[in-house]
């Protein structure tokens, strides 16, 4: 799991800078931003494995972002990580595409292996396609790598 690339997007900055110093102690590294731009930027630049989101940030909400993330980078597994959130919040995320739903505070643990889930989901869909190609299904693979979107 060295390789697993998490971005952990919130606006309350003492929180992500907290929960990047746990995920640390536990030998994952994450990199930080606090608002939906930054994320989708960060996106763009630096395509993450997975996602750890807020639902409710200023400027473009945790939804927006989850929505245009899925459309333009459905490998990118993300998990809503939200103090505020309804079950339609839940029912409307899962129905994006996301990983899971989860509320604050969260268990670190439950977190982290949440995220270590969504990255084995990422690279088994990646090898599945990656098996179809080689044996020259590439519409199979094609179609295993759009399942997510």
């Amino acid at each position: 799991m060295n390789n697993l690339k998490v971005l952990l997007v919130d606006d309350e900055e003492e929180f992500v800078k907290a929960l990047a110093e746990r995920l640390e102690m536990r030998d994952l590294q994450s990199d930080k931003v606090y608002d939906g731009e930054e994320a989708l930027s960060f996106v763009e630049d630096q395509e993450p494995d997975v996602m750890v989101l807020d639902l409710k940030m200023p400027g473009i909400e945790g939804m927006e972002v989850l929505r245009r993330v899925k459309k333009a980078y459905p490998k990118v597994e993300v998990i809503i990580l939200t103090g505020h959130g309804t079950e339609k919040d839940e029912e409307e995320a899962r129905r994006l595409g996301a990983f899971d739903y989860l509320e604050k505070p969260v268990n670190i643990d439950t977190l982290v292996k949440k995220m270590k889930q969504a990255y084995r989901r990422k690279m088994e869909d990646t090898m599945v396609a990656a098996t179809f190609a080689e044996a020259g299904e590439h519409e199979a693979a094609t179609e295993i790598l759009k399942e997510d979107e």
